[in-house]
């Protein structure tokens, strides 16, 4: 599966939470695969709702959100956003600017979310750099963070 999403932007993430520990090229490459998988699961979610509604139009709400923060706010870009919303949808669905928004917004926290915990992780292990092997461990203890 290639990545759609620029590692660039992933690793800012993991760097603001990761404070004076350093982040590997892997850890970021694991991370926005992860954001990548859970991006289009949410995008099936939204056009499942949307088709419900009547719509090939994706729209915020479809999402559950009922604000769109300002896309100027979040770190990952919207065109790689749009591409993981569309990669298991049918071609005939549209994605609203503010779904688009949304959906970046809510993967941009999800990031956030693992990034804090696989810092956390890091630190138990008493390593100095944020791993892959966080991120993927994150997703194997999950149910113990809050």
């Amino acid at each position: 599966m290639s990545v759609e999403l620029p590692f660039a932007p992933v690793d800012t993430v993991i760097r603001r939470n990761a404070g004076t520990l350093r982040v590997s090229a892997e850890a970021a490459e694991e991370l926005a695969r992860r954001i990548q998988r859970r991006g289009a699961r949410l995008a099936v979610d939204a056009a499942e709702r949307a088709t419900a509604d009547g719509r090939k139009t994706l729209m915020a709400s479809d999402f559950g959100v009922s604000s769109v923060p300002d896309k100027d706010t979040l770190e990952l870009p919207i065109a790689p956003v749009d591409r993981i919303a569309r990669l298991d949808i049918d071609d005939s669905y549209r994605v609203s600017m503010d779904a688009r928004i949304a959906l970046a917004d809510q993967l941009e926290s999800f990031a956030d979310d693992v990034a804090a915990a696989a810092t956390e992780l890091a630190r138990h292990a008493e390593r100095r750099t944020v791993k892959a092997e966080d991120v993927e461990a994150y997703f194997e203890l999950a149910q113990y963070f809050g």
